[in-house]
C-alpha cells in the first residue's frame, strides 16, 4: 500500500503540493500529467530519493520518514535506465537480485537473453527500458515505481512488455506506481489514475471514472475530451420528463434532470452537478451520426453540417458545424464510408443525455 496525506515536497524550484491518495495493496496506479506536472519527483519522495518538507508517507502502513532508499523494498524504473556503465547487462540483473530463479525470470519475462553479454554502452534506448526492467524486477520488490518504462520501445515490443509487467504484477502481488503519459495505457493497465498538474493532484479515482467523469474543463481538455461546451445547467425538476412518479428523493440518489443551454443549444443531461455556470463534456466516441432522422433513445438530437473530416487509420473524427458549434464525432472509418459522409453533407447529430457530464 502507499499513503501520501497532504505531501508537499520542494525540487529545485518545483514543488509539490499538499499531495493525497492512497494506493491499495496490488493495486496498479498510473500518475497522468503534462510534462512539468511533478510526476517524476513524485516517484523520487515515494522511492525515497527526496524528502518531503511536510506531509506523510506511508509504505504497506510504515512511516518512511528517516528510511533510506533501500531498505523501503522498492523497485524503481526511470524512463533513462540509469544503469551501470561498468557492468555488463548481465551483472546490471544480477545487482540486487532477490535470488537466482527471479533474476531469471525477470531476464526471460522481459526479453533480455540475447542482450546479456552486452556492454550497456552499445544498448539502444529500448533495449536499456528492458534491462532497467529486468534489474527492478529481478530485485522482487514489494512496490514498483516506473518513470515512462515503455517510452522508447516499438509499438509490438510495448505491448508484449506491457502485458508481461502486468502479468507479473498480478502474480507477485506487487504494490505498481507508474508515470505515463499515454492516456490508452493508463486505462488498460490502471487499477487507479491520479492527475497530477503543478504539483498538484487535480482528480484520482478509477481511470474509467476520471476519463469519463472530469472533475473540470480543464481536466477534460487535458485527458482530450473533443467536445467542452460552456453554459448553465438548469435542474428541470417536477418538468423533467424522465422522472417518474412517487418522490424523487426516494429513488433519484443525487441524480437529477437538467436543461444546459450553451451558445444556443439546450442539451439534456442527467447528474448530480449543482444548478448554476459550468461545462458540458461529451467525449466524440458517444455522439451518433445519420444521414437523416432516427428514433431511438437519444434525448439530445441536433441538425447539422459536416465541416471537416480527419481519418486516421481505423478512426474518423468528423466535425459537425451545429447551429455555429463545433461538435466533435468519432466514428469507425468503415463507418463513415458506408455513410458516404463529406464536408458539406447535412447530418443529425445525437447522443444520450448519460453521455453528457457536467462539472
Amino acid at each position: 500500500m502507499i499513503t501520501l496525506e497532504g505531501l508537499s515536497a520542494t525540487k529545485g524550484r518545483f514543488a509539490l503540493h499538499e499531495v493525497s491518495f492512497t494506493l491499495e495493496p496490488g493495486a496498479y496506479g498510473v500518475v497522468i500529467g503534462p510534462a512539468g506536472a511533478g510526476k517524476t519527483t513524485l516517484l523520487e519522495v515515494v522511492g525515497g530519493l527526496l524528502t518531503p518538507r511536510s506531509g506523510a508517507l506511508r509504505l504497506d502502513g510504515r512511516e518512511m520518514r528517516g528510511v533510506p532508499p533501500e531498505d523501503r523494498g522498492i523497485g524503481l524504473v526511470y524512463q533513462h535506465a540509469f544503469l551501470f556503465p561498468h557492468l555488463s547487462v548481465q551483472e546490471n540483473v544480477a545487482y540486487g537480485a532477490a535470488d537466482p530463479a527471479t533474476r531469471e525470470e525477470a531476464i526471460a519475462r522481459m526479453g533480455v537473453t540475447p542482450l546479456l553479454a552486452r556492454d550497456v554502452r552499445s544498448l539502444s534506448g529500448g533495449e536499456r527500458q528492458l534491462v532497467a526492467l529486468a534489474r527492478a524486477l529481478a530485485r522482487r520488490p514489494r512496490i514498483l515505481l516506473l518513470d515512462e518504462p515503455f517510452s522508447a520501445l516499438d509499438p509490438r515490443r510495448r505491448v508484449l512488455i506491457r502485458r508481461e509487467v502486468r502479468a507479473l504484477h498480478r502474480a507477485w502481488g506487487l504494490t505498481t506506481l507508474q508515470v505515463t503519459h499515454d492516456f490508452a495505457e493508463a486505462g488498460m493497465l490502471g487499477d487507479q489514475a491520479i492527475l497530477l498538474d503543478g504539483g498538484r493532484v487535480l482528480q484520482a479515482g478509477t481511470p474509467a471514472e476520471v476519463f469519463r467523469r472530469p472533475a473540470s474543463p480543464y481536466v477534460a481538455e487535458f485527458l482530450g475530451a473533443e467536445n467542452v461546451l460552456a453554459g448553465t445547467a438548469r435542474d428541470l425538476g417536477e418538468a423533467a420528463p424522465d422522472w417518474r412518479d412517487g418522490d424523487p428523493r426516494e429513488f433519484a440518489q443525487g441524480h437529477r434532470a437538467f436543461a444546459f443551454e450553451s451558445e444556443g443549444l439546450t442539451l439534456y443531461a442527467v447528474g448530480d452537478f449543482v444548478p448554476g455556470a459550468g461545462h458540458a463534456v461529451i467525449r466524440a466516441e458517444e455522439i451518433t451520426l445519420a444521414r437523416g432522422q432516427t428514433h431511438d433513445s437519444a434525448r439530445n438530437r441536433f441538425s447539422g453540417r459536416i465541416v471537416e473530416l480527419a481519418t486516421l487509420g481505423a478512426l474518423t473524427r468528423v466535425t459537425v458545424d451545429v447551429r455555429g458549434t463545433p461538435i466533435i464525432a468519432a466514428l469507425t472509418t468503415r463507418s463513415a464510408q458506408e455513410l458516404s459522409l463529406e464536408p458539406g453533407l447535412a447530418v443529425v447529430v445525437t447522443f444520450k443525455a448519460m453521455a453528457v457530464h457536467l462539472c
